[in-house]
C-alpha cells in the first residue's frame, strides 16, 4: 500500500511538469530595465530658486570645499516634496554647449546594480583646458548627479567641466550621503537636484553648483541638505570664462596659505571621537552633552585621536 501511494505521487509531480503547472522563473538583476523620464525637450529651470535670493550671498573661496545655502534647507516646493515616484531630468544643453540643472528623485529603481565601466572621454564638456600641476591633473568630468546615485555615465547632459577637489572633495560626500541612505532605506526616495552657477553670463566654467537633497517619506530628517559647492583648486587661477588656468599669483597663494594655517572650526562628538564640518546637518544633531566645536588644523585633531566623519568628510 505505502507503495503505491509513493508512485501515485511520484505520477502527479511528473503531470505537474509535463501540463506547465509547475513554473521556474530565475531573473538576472542586470536584466531588468528601468524607465528613464526622457520628456524634458527645453532647459528645465527648478521654481523656487532665485540667483538674487541666494548666490550673492555666497561668500569667496576662502578654503572650505562648500558653504551652507538657506540654513541647510533645500528649495524644494511642497509639491515637489509629495513625489514618490522614480524619475531624472537633465537639462538640455544651452546656446554655448553647457549643462544645467540636473534633477531626479533617487531610489533603488534607478541606481545602477553593477560598477561603471565606460570610459567618460567621449565627452568634452564646456571650458575644458587640462592641465597638469604637481603630476596631477586639474580638472575632471564631473557628473551632475553621481553615477551611483542614477547610472547615467557618458552623459553630455550630466557632465561638467570641475576641479579634482570640486569633485571628490566637495560633490562626492554629498552624494555618497545620499547613496548611504537609500542603502539602509531601500524603499524610500531623495529628491535631488544639482544646479551648475556661471558667474558670468557666457562663462563656460561654472563657478560651482548648488546641491540640494530632501528624503520623501522622512520628511527631510533622513537626508537633508542644501550647500554650494565651490569649482576652485587651492594653488590654481582659473579663468571661468574659458577655462584656462595657470598656477595662482603669489597674492592669492597667500590667501590660501593663511587659510590653511589657521584651519577650520568643526563640530566635535566626544562620545564618538567623529568631527564634522561647520555646516554638516548631522553634526547639528549630536546632542549638546556629546557635543564641542573646534578651531584648529585638521591634522592636529586627528593627532587628538579624531577620525572623520563619513557622512560629511571634513
Amino acid at each position: 500500500m505505502k507503495n503505491r501511494i509513493i508512485v501515485i505521487y511520484l505520477l502527479l509531480v511528473l503531470s505537474c511538469l509535463c501540463t506547465g503547472c509547475v513554473e521556474i522563473n530565475v531573473s538576472n538583476p542586470s536584466d531588468i530595465v528601468t524607465e528613464k523620464d526622457e520628456t524634458n525637450t527645453e532647459t528645465f529651470v527648478p521654481e523656487g530658486i532665485n540667483s538674487e535670493n541666494w548666490f550673492e550671498s555666497i561668500p569667496a573661496y576662502r578654503g572650505t570645499p562648500y558653504i551652507e545655502v538657506n540654513n541647510d534647507i533645500p528649495f524644494f516646493t511642497a509639491e515637489d516634496k509629495k513625489k514618490n515616484d522614480a524619475f531624472e531630468i537633465y537639462s538640455d544643453l544651452d546656446e554655448l554647449g553647457r549643462c544645467h540643472v540636473a534633477y531626479a528623485n533617487i531610489c533603488e529603481e534607478i541606481m545602477p546594480v553593477e560598477d561603471r565601466e565606460a570610459s567618460l572621454n567621449s565627452v568634452t564638456p564646456t571650458g575644458w583646458h587640462q592641465n597638469q600641476y604637481n603630476g596631477k591633473w586639474l580638472y575632471n568630468r564631473c557628473h551632475l548627479i553621481g553615477y551611483q546615485l542614477a547610472g547615467e555615465n557618458a552623459n553630455e547632459k550630466n557632465l561638467i567641466t570641475g576641479t579634482r577637489s570640486f569633485n571628490v572633495e566637495g560633490m562626492l560626500p554629498f552624494e555618497n550621503t545620499v547613496a548611504d541612505y537609500i542603502d539602509d532605506n531601500p524603499s524610500n526616495h531623495v529628491l535631488y537636484r544639482v544646479t551648475p552657477v556661471y558667474k558670468e553670463e557666457n562663462d563656460l566654467v561654472a563657478y560651482g553648483v548648488l546641491m540640494e537633497a530632501w528624503s520623501v517619506e522622512d520628511n527631510g530628517y533622513g537626508c537633508q541638505f542644501c550647500v554650494f559647492v565651490y569649482n576652485v583648486q587651492q594653488g590654481i587661477e582659473i579663468d571661468y570664462a574659458t577655462g584656462e588656468n595657470c598656477e595662482a599669483t603669489e597674492e592669492i597663494s597667500k590667501v590660501d596659505s593663511a587659510q590653511t594655517k589657521k584651519g577650520n572650526t568643526y563640530i566635535l562628538n566626544t562620545n564618538s571621537k567623529k568631527f564634522h564640518t561647520q555646516d554638516c546637518s548631522s553634526g547639528k544633531r549630536i546632542g549638546d552633552k556629546n557635543k564641542d566645536n573646534y578651531t584648529g588644523n585638521r591634522d592636529d585633531l586627528i593627532s587628538q585621536g579624531y577620525t572623520p566623519a563619513e557622512c560629511c568628510n571634513p
